[in-house]
């Protein structure tokens, strides 16, 4: 039977702000019943409900951080291993955007009413939020390397600080076991655990099975541009991306609020994957157009021989002359090469292309929510929109 929730339509919504999350190191409500209690609660609590949501995930970082690498395992030999995953969480998994891990509870307080948002509850979709945020870093992490990429973030990439190189594979693994520690604590007697551990399993398969296409679609040292088909890069957007950035937050959310049905799932999935394909053709557009200084990383997608939405799109529309112009340049490291190619996408008027793309983007969005999302609150899916629709970075 389908669950009727409140239905959000029309505007953009923000989060509300209030906390319900429970002190660090304490299992019991933050107000007891004597009168020092009651006033000792109300301070602290009116304190918490200036905090946002942003504020609240970050306060969790810094205790899972401490679980993770203090409390979680004693044994005096693991020390510096400790030490080391502490390190690697501190560098990885902080500092992005955090879109994909605050959609949990944005999701969440749009699905449940506030009376039933208790401590426990927003306190494990923060951590639920944590782990999306260790799964991105676990690819991320990994994704650098097989990209030979420079900077991440705005700093250097993991794997290219001194004496970490290749290291950086088992670090990368050990982001990702963190995930499943962290939910095995804090959802294991939860009724829908079973489903949050098919959903990661099963988003972090789809995501290397993306990540296999997009590598063996342009395999380094061989440019062939007749494998960049509309079709494939189609492919590789929804596996490598669109599953586990957009699919992935909200369905967790889903299952938390006790929302199991497949239909209602494959409703939002319909919507949010058409969702993560802008998301990705955006994210290729900036690695050309952005300012690495907004963004934190400086654009490869054309030397690394990346199937993007900018060579596929050009690929299109171009003339037989410029088609030998781009395979004769693109691919290629030297500095020439690059700016010939950046200066064919001006000629063809790539900036252009991608603005009309997002709008009729956006407007395909809005009929997909009004056609699929009918018991579903509209603003789960508006609000993830309204944070990457116009994004610069």
């Amino acid at each position: 039977m389908k669950r009727s929730l409140r239905v959000i339509t029309g505007v953009f919504k923000s989060s509300p702000t209030v906390c319900h999350l429970k002190p660090k190191h304490s299992c019991v409500p933050l107000c007891t019943s004597s009168t020092q209690g009651d006033s000792m609660c109300n301070g602290t609590h009116n304190k918490k409900a200036l905090l946002s949501d942003t504020q609240l995930f970050d306060d969790q970082f810094e205790e899972l951080l401490t679980e993770l690498t203090e409390r979680d395992l004693t044994d005096p030999v693991l020390g510096d291993a400790l030490r080391r995953l502490r390190e690697v969480l501190e560098y990885n998994a902080p500092g992005g955007k955090r879109n994909r891990g605050l959609s949990v509870i944005g999701s969440l307080r749009e699905l449940l009413p506030p009376s039933q948002l208790t401590q426990d509850i927003v306190q494990r979709a923060l951590i639920v939020g944590w782990c999306i945020e260790l799964l991105q870093a676990f690819f991320l992490v990994a994704d650098d390397i097989m990209d030979s990429s420079v900077t991440r973030r705005g700093q250097p990439c993991w794997y290219k600080k001194e004496r970490i190189g290749l290291d950086a594979i088992n670090d990368s693994f050990l982001l990702e076991a963190s995930i499943y520690r962290l939910l095995r604590k804090h959802c294991r007697d939860q009724p829908y655990y079973i489903h949050l551990l098919e959903l990661f399993t099963e988003t972090s398969f789809q995501t290397m099975l993306g990540q296999a296409l997009d590598l063996m679609t342009a395999p380094p040292g061989h440019i062939d541009l007749n494998r960049f088909t509309t079709e494939r890069y189609k492919a590789i957007v929804k596996y490598k991306t669109a599953f586990y950035s957009f699919y992935l937050p909200v369905a967790a959310a889903m299952y938390m609020a006790g929302i199991n049905s497949d239909e209602e799932h494959n409703h939002a999935k319909h919507i949010l994957l058409e969702m993560g394909e802008f998301f990705q053709i955006q994210d290729d557009y900036l690695d050309c157009y952005g300012d690495p200084a907004v963004t934190g990383k400086i654009g490869t997608d054309i030397q690394d021989n990346k199937c993007s939405w900018l060579v596929v799109t050009a690929l299109e529309v171009m003339t037989p002359g410029q088609r030998a112009e781009l395979e004769a340049c693109y691919g290629r490291h030297s500095e020439e090469s690059i700016e010939k190619v950046k200066a064919l996408y001006n000629t063809l008027q790539m900036p252009t292309l991608y603005q009309t793309y997002e709008e009729e983007s956006y407007q395909r969005l809005q009929k997909l929510i009004n056609g699929h999302a009918q018991n579903l609150p509209h603003s789960v899916f508006l609000n993830f929109a309204k944070k990457i629709y116009k994004r610069n970075k």
